[in-house]
């Protein structure tokens, strides 16, 4: 089976201990239901500077993880800014926030998960931190740590 087609419930049948699960309920938003590959990481809250910007950089297969506190304020990605993750070959996308534009993502080349969406633009002033290990719904989400995302949930590599 290839990475991006691992179904995460076999998966975690296989290495349990091994893993991680996410029980926060994100919605699979992507064109791509199955993603997986290694983990990138920026925090930040209701401005998508840095997502925008990363985004738009090499990806090689692997997965930004986007902590923006849960808030479903604004936006932290759009068609243009999923757009530019798939021309630059990222895996996927998992915002602990909202997107926008999710008619327009859903039939992109790209996994998604996110908390919602909401159609009002994020601020661009820059704000955020990148690389770094961050902690979402009790699961500890480490830059380089392997991830696999599915319709059933989200498994993170200890």
């Amino acid at each position: 089976m290839a990475a991006s087609n691992v179904n995460t419930a076999d998966l975690y049948d296989e290495r349990g201990d091994e893993l991680d699960s996410v029980a926060l309920q994100f919605q699979s938003l992507g064109g791509h239901t199955h993603f997986s590959g290694p983990v990138r990481t920026i925090r930040c809250f209701q401005d998508n500077s840095l997502v925008k910007s990363t985004l738009a950089t090499p990806g090689d297969g692997a997965v930004l993880v986007v902590d923006g506190a849960g808030s479903l304020g604004t936006a932290l990605m759009g068609d243009l800014i999923a757009a530019s993750a798939v021309a630059n070959g990222w895996a996927g996308v998992v915002i602990n926030g909202a997107i926008r534009d999710r008619t327009a993502i859903a039939v992109l080349p790209l996994g998604v998960k996110a908390l919602g969406s909401n159609p009002r633009k994020s601020a661009k002033a820059g704000a955020g931190e990148s690389d770094l290990e961050l902690e979402i719904d009790g699961v500890v989400i480490r830059p380089g740590a392997m991830i696999w995302c599915d319709p059933d949930g989200i498994l993170v590599e200890r």
